[in-house]
């Protein structure tokens, strides 16, 4: 008999027929004899609609009484999800996060998990319940609810099996687990049968969207065996594991692509090259909250600089103003700034340990007359920035030049 934490998302209790096939789910577990916790999100629609209702009473919604709104979601998810198990004959016990005390900071609306306790869900498991959380949110020390921001059901889920000490976290979702690319952009994407903590860290920061970044760092942090699976159909999912409990020859040498349209690049050309001029530049936009990803640096023959960093598309206009105050006080040539491009990244741990992985990588892009604007690396991935009109063309080349497709 095993403790498997359980976590469904919003579309998968989206309607009152998905919960009651949730809780078939759940019951299949507990006809097998494990011990089973489940953490839940809000109905697939819900916190959107309660951010709304929050917007047309406040123009910037008060954060404490916005986290007391939008954690009704999930409220309401763990009462019906009780109810559907009992009228299968399960016994079953909800808990708001208040009501298990998952402890977190004061920070509303991002609060970060601290200590949960564990003994009324012990009590409840050992009494032959199954357990139902709240997730997403938690209370602070003066009794404050507060809420791990979006998708921090994932989150609340990891925590849960941290806590117990779970033989595993399964994260139930609409996909069947991970794949080596998107299977909207190549068709003969693969899913994978595990992959480490480390590769699914670089891939969740690089644009898949299988899993909430905060997650797999809470499940890498404690060691907690991470499994993706989909809510609809039946198969073992993808296991998120340690480096070490995969063995060196089972690795590929790249386990995914990741990629992401929503970037942009800001360039202040002409810098005079001096000490401290980076900082003239970047400081300012941390200062705004711009987050920077890729940063080059070009010294010119004539002793000035071009510089070129790349923010979210979102953020472009905001870096540029900021950027242009800058470039006038330092003199500069030009600010030149470009939305139309791409980020693409291959991931692998199996990269320590193979020589040849980025001719690789520029070799494909070559092949299909691809420029690489910029070039970022680290020592389990390698990405680049080009035009995003070739960005499917990349990825389904890189794809098949590094061995991934289906049939290879």
């Amino acid at each position: 008999m095993s403790l498997f934490v359980q976590k469904f998302g919003g579309t998968s209790v989206g309607t009152v027929e998905r919960i009651k096939a949730v809780a078939k789910k759940v019951a299949g577990f507990r006809d097998q004899g494990h011990d089973i916790v489940v953490a839940v999100s809000a109905m697939s629609g819900e916190t959107n609609r309660l951010i709304a209702l929050a917007k047309e009473m406040q123009a910037t919604p008060d954060p404490r009484e916005m986290d007391v709104l939008v954690s009704t979601g999930e409220q309401v998810t763990i009462a019906l999800m009780c109810m559907a198990l009992k009228d299968l004959g399960y016994d079953a016990r909800s808990y708001t996060g208040t009501q298990v005390k998952i402890l977190t900071d004061s920070s509303h609306m991002k609060a970060r998990i601290q200590d949960i306790d564990v003994a009324p869900m012990k009590a409840d498991l050992a009494a032959g319940r199954v357990v139902v959380v709240a997730g997403f949110q938690g209370v602070d020390e003066n009794g404050n609810i507060t809420t791990l921001g979006r998708g921090g059901s994932d989150t609340t889920g990891v925590a849960l099996a941290a806590a117990l000490k779970a033989d595993e976290c399964q994260i139930y979702t609409d996909v069947d687990g991970v794949y080596t690319t998107d299977p909207r952009v190549v068709s003969s994407a693969k899913r994978l049968e595990r992959i480490t903590f480390e590769e699914m860290l670089e891939m969740a920061s690089l644009g898949s969207k299988v899993l909430q970044i905060r997650s797999v760092e809470f499940a890498g942090k404690y060691n907690v065996p991470l499994r993706v699976l989909s809510t609809f159909d039946d198969g073992p999912g993808t296991l998120i594991t340690l480096d070490e409990e995969y063995s060196t020859m089972e690795q590929p040498v790249v386990s995914g692509i990741a990629f992401n349209r929503d970037e942009a690049k800001v360039s202040i050309l002409g810098i005079p090259d001096a000490p401290g001029v980076a900082s003239k530049i970047l400081a300012p936009i941390g200062d705004a909250n711009i987050e920077i990803d890729v940063i080059v640096q070009n010294v010119a023959a004539d002793n000035t600089n071009d510089l070129t960093f790349t923010v979210n598309r979102a953020d472009v206009d905001k870096a540029r103003a900021v950027v242009e105050r800058v470039a006038t006080e330092l003199g500069a040539r030009e600010v030149v700034t470009d939305d139309k491009i791409a980020k693409i990244s291959i991931v692998g741990v199996g990269m320590r340990s193979h020589a040849g992985v980025a001719s690789t990588m520029f070799k494909s892009l070559a092949a299909d007359a691809i420029n690489i604007q910029m070039i970022t690396t680290s020592e389990i991935k390698i990405s680049v920035i080009i035009d995003e009109r070739y960005l499917e063309l990349a990825v389904r080349g890189l794809h098949t030049a590094f061995g991934l497709d289906k049939d290879q």
